[in-house]
């Protein structure tokens, strides 16, 4: 069987690490062995492990920034229902993917604090996914399908918070097990929708005289 080539099987090693271990403990040296190739070679591609990481979660995990991207430049595409609901899944599943690797930085603070430095300089963190997904709402508010006074930046925050949250919140109940990724996505939508759209707006009943 031929061999993937290196820098494919460097990005699978070190999500594998990563989402074992967690990214404090997933170093360059046991990225590249798992990989089959010196921390030479792995240096030739990533030229350090916020990069190698970033990589991770763009190249390895669910694509959520192109999705928001996609319908950033194309607003009022689909009903904005169904596009909440698809950003809420892939959000969701990303995070569920994501945040394994990342909780372990909370334990190693300087690690963090070298990490976060090293992705401002990059234009990537955890902030990126809500900054774009306030940009896709915006844009719909721009073509008149989301309210004139609607706070996005907040809608943003709430959905997102809310795909973090089903990472880790549900662990402590009787079963044990986070809702389902498509029931919960509608859920979400749905909910965040009556807050945000002009048709909620439309549809309440005329008061006064």
């Amino acid at each position: 069987m031929e061999q993937k080539p290196a820098r494919v099987r460097i990005l699978d090693a070190a999500h594998e690490l990563m989402r074992t271990v967690g990214l404090a403990r997933a170093t360059t040296k046991e990225i590249a062995r798992a990989a089959g190739c010196s921390e030479a070679a792995l240096y030739k591609y990533f030229p350090s492990k916020e990069e190698l990481f970033v990589h991770v979660l763009t190249e390895r995990l669910p694509r959520l920034l192109p999705l928001l991207g996609e319908l950033t430049v194309e607003p009022g595409r689909g009903s904005l229902e169904d596009n909440l609901t698809q950003i809420a899944r892939q959000a969701a599943l990303f995070y569920e993917e994501s945040f394994p690797i990342a909780a372990s930085l909370y334990a190693e603070q300087q690690l963090k604090r070298k990490l976060d430095d090293r992705l401002r300089t990059i234009g990537a963190g955890p902030h990126v996914p809500m900054r774009a997904l306030d940009a896709y709402l915006c844009a719909e508010k721009a073509v008149g399908r989301i309210r004139p006074d609607a706070d996005t930046t907040a809608a943003a925050a709430l959905l997102l918070g809310a795909c973090v949250q089903r990472v880790f919140a549900y662990e402590a109940t009787s079963t044990g097990e986070r809702p389902p990724v498509d029931t919960f996505a509608a859920r979400i939508a749905r909910t965040l929708l009556g807050g945000l759209s002009v048709a909620e707006e439309r549809a309440r009943p005329a008061t006064g005289a």
